[in-house]
């Protein structure tokens, strides 16, 4: 399976923009430039292609949850809103052959007393060609408010061959992982299998990746003192349930808790994610979303350096990109961070960069930015080229 294209179209300031996607797809801009606004168009995409979008499939995919009428596009160079959004996908099922792609026509809830979004019509193409498709103009049009994509019995080999997509993408999520949730003393309000959007279960689904091999403490596929690396304070990583001597008794926790063991500490003097940095939480939970086998096959973090040092960000991005690419995933970051572009192999096309900008009008454009050989020769690095406003995606003030 390989994305090829994704567009949008009347969705907040996605008012008509579209990208090539690889697996790696890291977006940086100003404040308010549309970053997060990408990530939430693809969270409707997923929700539409694989289930029906109201309230409850828009928060379990890390949606924010707006008033009905701000959906669409309300640009001032428009002179009547459009009544739908738009968003399409098109893929490969084998890079280079049989080209399949979905589009759906939605309408948001006409008012505050609605909850689900309506269909306008959805359709399957193949090879340029419309195998499949339904629209309100349908006399056989049974129900507008779920996605018929997945629902009709004996389709064509092609509209089944192309059903293979929500398979890929009915598990999206942004996540966004907060200390305290990553700490284990709170719930996590959006939690998925195996990782919550916010953190949650992070304990649990180490565990399920840490393992012996050859002798060797593995997570995942990476050696421990690989892992140990990224937090150089750490001297060992261990999955235990909670007790008296590790965890004030007034501190809620979860039933299974990270251990650390610190380098300039006894060995006896173990402490738990609670009393840890938020950093090396992070990371982990970053390592865990990449390698984890169940863990989702498509999906985006917002704001990806949260929480991290530079430098760290920066190498833990080299990490986490190889990661991606072993499993065959596909994920969608933004960052503020200069340094996690340093960390990134553009000469790999599976890695790729775009910046977002508003046009005079306010419009969001997606621009993927390639490094020219006359860039590359002048030495400087990415971070630089993005700070010295050569590479876009930075506000007017700068």
């Amino acid at each position: 399976m390989k994305l090829k294209r994704v567009s949008f179209r009347n969705f907040k300031s996605l008012y008509d923009a579209s990208f090539e996607p690889g697996k790696v797809n890291v977006f940086i801009g100003a404040n308010g430039a549309g970053k997060t606004t990408i990530l939430e168009a693809m969270g409707l995409l997923s929700a539409a292609m694989t289930d029906r979008v109201n309230d409850n499939s828009l928060q379990r995919k890390g949606v924010r949850l707006s008033a009905a009428s701000m959906y669409k596009s309300r640009f001032k160079d428009v002179e009547r809103i459009k009544a739908n959004i738009t968003l399409s996908l098109e893929w490969e099922d084998v890079p280079g052959e049989e080209h399949f792609k979905y589009d759906v026509h939605l309408a948001p809830p006409r008012d505050a007393d609605e909850d689900y979004w309506k269909y306008h019509s959805e359709a399957l193409w193949y090879n340029g060609e419309k195998k499949w498709g339904r629209s309100n103009a349908s006399q056989n049009q049974s129900n507008s408010h779920i996605g018929f994509f997945l629902l009709e019995d004996k389709p064509e080999p092609e509209v089944e061959k192309g059903r293979k997509i929500a398979k890929y993408f009915e598990s999206y999520g942004i996540f966004q992982p907060n200390t305290l949730t990553l700490r284990g003393t709170v719930a996590d309000p959006n939690q998925m299998a195996p990782l919550g959007l916010n953190g949650g279960r992070l304990a649990e689904a180490l565990e399920d990746i840490i393992h012996v091999e050859d002798g060797d403490t593995m997570m995942g596929s990476l050696y421990m003192e690989d892992v140990l690396e990224l937090i150089d304070w750490a001297a060992d990583i261990s999955i235990n349930v909670p007790t008296k001597t590790r965890i004030n008794p007034s501190v809620p926790m979860t039933r299974q808790i990270i251990e650390f063991t610190d380098n300039f500490l006894k060995d006896t003097a173990k402490f738990t994610g609670y009393d840890a940095s938020e950093g090396a939480l992070y990371v982990l939970f970053m390592l865990c979303l990449a390698m984890h086998p169940k863990g989702p096959a498509v999906f985006a973090v917002d704001s990806f350096d949260h929480a991290l040092n530079p430098r760290l960000a920066k190498k833990l991005v080299q990490v986490f990109c190889q990661k991606i690419l072993e499993n065959d995933k596909y994920v969608f970051l933004t960052t503020h961070n200069p340094l996690v572009l340093d960390g990134l192999d553009l000469e790999n096309d599976d890695i790729r960069l775009f910046a977002v900008d508003r046009d005079k009008y306010g419009h969001a454009e997606i621009r993927r930015i390639t490094v020219s050989q006359e860039l590359m020769k002048e030495g400087q690095s990415l971070s630089r080229l993005w700070i010295n406003g050569r590479l876009g995606g930075v506000p007017e003030l700068i």
